[in-house]
């Protein structure tokens, strides 16, 4: 039935003008529409969109995935730089080391947006 259509994001925030600043300023998103109750951003060749609700940050799992390949740890260094504290989950990996999951060859961090949303991001592939 959706198999030839495209799917985009869609997360929830509390604070428009807040997320906002941290999708597109820190995470450096393109902002691509403003709705005023809500906005979208680009993301390679996806969408990000965020709107307004009181349930946001309830979601205990990831809500967002992109993937970085090689570029990981200088997202890593540059989310820290920027004061994003990287969350660490260490089991079933071989290391964990400044926030960046290791096992074999491949990579992961997970940090949460402004509203306690889980963002991924993989040297492997997103999907």
């Amino acid at each position: 039935m959706l198999k030839n259509y495209a799917s985009s994001v869609i997360v929830p925030c509390t604070d428009l003008a807040r997320a906002k600043a941290f999708y597109g300023e820190i995470l450096g998103l393109p902002l691509i529409a403003d709705h005023g109750d809500g906005f979208v951003f680009g993301t390679g060749e996806t969408k990000l969109n965020i709107y307004r609700s009181d349930f946001a940050g309830t979601n205990r799992a990831d809500a967002v995935v992109w993937a970085v390949g090689d570029d990981i740890k200088a997202i890593a260094a540059a989310l820290r730089a920027e004061g994003v504290m990287l969350d660490e989950y260490p089991e079933g990996f071989d290391k964990v080391v400044e926030g960046v999951h290791v096992r074999g060859a491949l990579s992961v961090i997970w940090f949460r947006g402004p509203d306690g949303n889980i963002l991924h991001i993989t040297s492997g592939h997103a999907n």
